[in-house]
């Protein structure tokens, strides 16, 4: 059986099983996407939520990622999703704070069959981490990361645990970005060196920004080194590897001349330096030696009328440590 049949077996029965088991493996899969959904902007008729809704929840029901990680929905979007995909429950504020959920969201959904929410939070990527819409180093508006730690349902004790944290970088500031990403890893680095970690969303700029290259522990920031790993380069198997970037502005692959030629030359330039593996700006990263990336995809999906989104999703699956067994009441 290929890998990407596996996939798709697996995809369609995860909403209804506890874990999600590779076909003729005992080895225990753990499904993920990054979308970022584009917040809703009503005057933009063509590329409002409105005539892209059901186009972003069919690519999400289609895949049944466990765990789905968003940005830029604003409230009203979290709740069309939520209300077409019952399966699931969220977790995540705005970036105003509680008391404000006018503003974008970087929100978490987990499939409730098969994972159980231990704890969550939600910090300021500024000076002022535990302020609600504290901004620093320049930043255009307030940027959040949230977290929420993970139990898998229906496994052998100890059981299976695992944080994700989800974040939308700065658009504009460089410095921003960089400090946000700092602020990220010295939460990932306080926690147990055990406990697995999924590092997604939208970056803002490529893994060969001094973002990238801090976070994959290829740099230093503030004399620090990050120690992550990314699951599109370090997948067994991509689709759709030939997309070398994951935001699209509404054109996917009908780019005009000039932004045809320009993605030719940075394509080439992945060739000539080993370093720069690909242009996407949405990622996942994982601590290595927890979990292992076996497939991942760009996914490209559309209506025909429109996208979904100005990005493409990110959909990776891992597998998980053979010692992770499934209990004999699941298996």
């Amino acid at each position: 059986v290929s890998l990407a049949l596996s996939v798709s077996l697996c995809s369609s029965l995860c909403l209804c099983c506890p874990v999600c088991v590779m076909p003729h493996s005992d080895q225990i899969s753990l499904t993920v996407m990054t979308f970022n959904l584009h917040r809703d902007n009503p005057a933009d008729s063509l590329h409002s939520w409105a005539s892209r809704k059901d186009s972003c929840i069919a690519v999400i029901a289609k895949y049944t990622p466990m765990i789905l990680c968003t940005q830029e929905g604003l409230k009203s979007q979290l709740e069309d999703l939520q209300e077409a995909l019952p399966g699931y429950k969220h977790f995540g504020l705005s970036s105003k704070g509680s008391y404000d959920s006018s503003d974008e969201h970087c929100t978490i959904f987990y499939n409730k069959e098969q994972i159980e929410q231990v704890e969550g939070g939600t910090f300021w990527l500024s000076e002022s981490p535990s302020i609600p819409a504290s901004t620093s180093w320049g930043s255009t508006a307030p940027c959040i990361a949230t977290w929420v730690t993970f139990q898998l349902r229906g496994i052998e004790p100890p059981g299976f645990t695992f944080q994700v944290v989800n974040t939308q970088l700065d658009e504009s500031s460089a410095r921003a970005r960089r400090r946000g990403a700092f602020l990220t890893w010295q939460h990932i680095a306080s926690l147990p060196s055990t406990l697995p970690v999924l590092y997604c969303g939208g970056f803002n700029t490529t893994k060969n920004s001094t973002v990238g290259q801090f976070l994959l522990g290829r740099s230093r920031e503030h004399g620090v080194v990050g120690g992550m790993a990314d699951a599109w380069s370090n997948s067994h198997r991509r689709k759709n590897a030939a997309f070398v970037y994951t935001y699209h502005g509404f054109k996917g692959q009908k780019q005009g001349a000039a932004e045809n030629l320009k993605l030719l030359l940075r394509a080439l330039c992945l060739c000539w330096d080993r370093h720069r593996e690909d242009l996407h700006t949405d990622w996942v990263l994982f601590r290595e030696h927890s979990v292992t990336p076996v497939y991942s995809e760009v996914v490209d999906d559309c209506s025909p009328d429109n996208y979904p989104s100005d990005h493409y999703p990110l959909y990776i699956e891992f597998t998980l440590p053979q010692s992770v067994r499934v209990t004999d009441e699941t298996a």
